[in-house]
């Protein structure tokens, strides 16, 4: 292999593990706020702030990402609406 492509690999593994596991780590905290300790909005807000770390690879623009990755966040967008929603106006 050539000292680039290895230099290369070296910041792609730099990067997108630290976003999963930051996007892993605040969805875990979102759902334990929600299931344990009933702590509604936290925990709403903690599954909000996991989608600043998005788990997918940064560097592809929205429209040439692929259709999972689209489906999957505008999923989890969905869901934090609905429960936010669901937090303020009728709990």
């Amino acid at each position: 292999m050539s000292e680039s492509h290895v230099a290369k690999q070296d910041e792609n593994r730099k990067n997108i593990p630290f976003m999963r596991y930051g996007y892993a780590g605040f969805v875990l905290l979102g759902l334990y706020m929600l299931v344990f300790t009933h702590e509604w909005m936290i925990g709403v807000s903690n599954l909000g702030i996991a989608l600043i770390f998005d788990p997918f690879d940064q560097k592809v623009s929205w429209s040439d990402r692929p259709q999972y990755q689209r489906i999957w966040l505008i999923a989890h967008l969905v869901l934090i609406s609905s429960l936010l929603i669901y937090g303020l106006f009728i709990r």
